[in-house]
């Protein structure tokens, strides 16, 4: 049963849809193929991300006792693994910004 928008066209075959668009050079079509495998990289890399960040809650769900400056406290595993790589990201991307202010290039002066 065919498609009602195709219905009557002839199928392409592999070798029509591997042609380039009239008027796409070389190196217009490595760029949108390279696009396109970076996105596709970019997906995976996102998806495999997700899996670990599952695998770390599932294997980390005991509970430990923190010592903090005033007193202790008992918290999950995860949830303290999960604060410090929130605070260092943050930590870092401060640090970045901070050294990027200082060694700018000051202009009009």
């Amino acid at each position: 049963m065919s498609h009602p928008d195709t219905a009557g066209q002839p199928a392409e075959t592999p070798a029509e849809t591997a042609v380039p668009p009239p008027g796409e050079s070389r190196r217009e079509r490595f760029g949108r193929h390279s696009h396109r495998t970076r996105l596709y990289l970019t997906a995976a890399v996102l998806v495999a991300c997700l899996v670990l960040i599952v695998v770390l809650v599932v294997q980390n769900t005991r509970q430990v006792r923190v010592g903090w400056v005033f007193g202790h406290s008992t918290i999950s595993l995860v949830y303290l693994v999960l604060f410090a790589t929130v605070l260092g990201w943050i930590l870092g991307v401060a640090t970045s910004i901070a050294f990027r202010r200082r060694t700018r290039v000051r202009r009009g002066r």
